[in-house]
């Protein structure tokens, strides 16, 4: 019985990396860069992904919402030339990084989020769509971080 545990435990483990050499799609710390841009599909209404030398990596350049170029690991609030509710400039200025962990959370809930980062019942963000599970979250987090690379 211990044997068979230890198997299934190994197998678990391993799992990811199998998955990762056999197609499964390029893995980062943060999640699947491809189920990422799948997921992105979805956000090519507001936003796009437009680079320094003023290239489209992805979207069809929409400016409802920020240019995502760079996002991971900039300050919340803070793409020049958008303009951000109110709440989220505060949260940036009050020094809120984008990190996977808290990206994920934002994109799932952004007024719920912020009101809870900045102690505000009544903080509201600009975005409306939520990503409806925490793993898309991640992948998208990763897709974005990989077009900054």
């Amino acid at each position: 019985m211990k044997f068979h545990l230890a198997l299934a435990a190994g197998l678990l483990a391993a799992a990811p990396v199998f998955a990762d050499s056999h197609g499964g799609g390029e893995m980062s710390e943060a999640g699947d860069v491809a189920k990422g841009e799948k997921t992105f599909k979805r956000c090519v209404a507001c936003h796009s992904v437009i680079n320094d030398a003023g290239e489209t990596l992805a979207g069809r350049g929409a400016k409802t919402g920020p240019n995502l170029y760079g996002v991971a690991g900039r300050a919340a609030g803070s793409e020049e030339g958008f303009r951000y509710s109110k709440a989220l400039q505060t949260a940036g200025e009050a020094g809120l990084v984008w990190t996977a962990e808290n990206f994920a959370e934002f994109v799932q809930d952004p007024s719920g989020f912020l009101s809870e980062e900045l102690g505000d019942s009544g903080a509201r963000s600009a975005m409306s769509f939520k990503v409806r599970k925490e793993e898309e979250a991640q992948d998208l987090y990763a897709y974005l971080a990989s077009l900054a690379q």
